[in-house]
């Protein structure tokens, strides 16, 4: 419903108050990419029936939605393709893998990954999302922008990372794999340099030791 009808509320809301309008879309629309990194031009590998479709059709249809309103009634529009994100103050259960992984170290207890840990994710620290978001609605592109970090990590090796910035006697376990969950991810911000002259400036390690600390 927020994917959904949310953005055709709001869309309404910007056509009548002549405002622009910013979309938080996703890295998940490309689903399990066979295109790496992962450029704006790319469609996506998507199962549309599968049990996460509903997140990424709902942003799928959103983006759609904010290209018809630009084009058929002359709505501003921005669309920020995010990729995964970290930061203080993250809620401690709300299931992200950043998330987990601090807080299972933090307590010593057994990290859990899913699958064999070789599927692979971009990370970026909150501020230069925040930045990125900034910079979108302040430029001129109307169409989607890639906003991550494409420093690509395996989940594993970013377990251990963690694991070993906490000082945690951990161990990391396998449980078994989850449907659709796509094998690779990392973002293509060619764009984004051109478009809006963003890219991220704090590194993976420096925004880990914030967000630990």
């Amino acid at each position: 419903k927020t994917s959904t009808m949310g953005t055709i509320n709001m869309l309404g809301l910007a056509k009548r108050v002549k405002a622009r309008i910013l979309l938080a879309s996703t890295s998940e629309i490309y689903g399990d990419p066979n295109v790496h990194p992962q450029p704006e031009t790319y469609w996506g590998n998507v199962n549309t029936i599968g049990p996460r479709s509903c997140y990424d059709e709902g942003k799928r249809v959103a983006e759609t939605m904010m290209c018809a309103y630009r084009d058929q009634n002359d709505v501003s529009i921005r669309i920020a393709r995010i990729f995964n994100t970290f930061g203080p103050r993250m809620h401690p259960n709300d299931g992200r893998v950043v998330s987990n992984f601090i807080i299972q170290s933090l307590q010593n207890k057994d990290i859990t990954i899913y699958g064999d840990g070789s599927n692979t994710r971009s990370f970026q620290y909150v501020d230069d999302l925040v930045n990125g978001l900034v910079k979108l609605m302040n430029g001129g592109c109307d169409t989607p922008i890639n906003i991550g970090n494409p420093d690509e990590y395996t989940i594993k090796d970013f377990a251990t990372k963690i694991r070993d910035m906490c000082g945690s006697e951990s161990e990391i376990i396998h449980l078994p794999k989850v449907a659709d969950d796509p094998t690779q991810r990392k973002a293509d911000i060619r764009k984004a340099k051109k478009e809006i002259d963003w890219e991220p400036r704090v590194t993976v390690d420096e925004g880990l030791k914030k967000t630990i600390a």
